[in-house]
């Protein structure tokens, strides 16, 4: 019989980010740049 892994409570119902997963992604915001030229657009992070 098929087991049923569904009756256990698997995340919280507070998921908070952590500080660094924060603090990546706002850097990553701020490194990226996206150039428009023409119908195209170009992405570069600048690192």
């Amino acid at each position: 019989m098929a087991k049923l892994y569904s009756k256990k409570k698997l995340a919280s119902t507070k998921m908070l980010p952590k500080k660094e997963t924060i603090q990546f992604i706002l850097n990553y915001s701020k490194a990226l740049r996206i150039v428009k030229i023409g119908n195209m657009n170009f992405e570069t992070i600048a690192n």
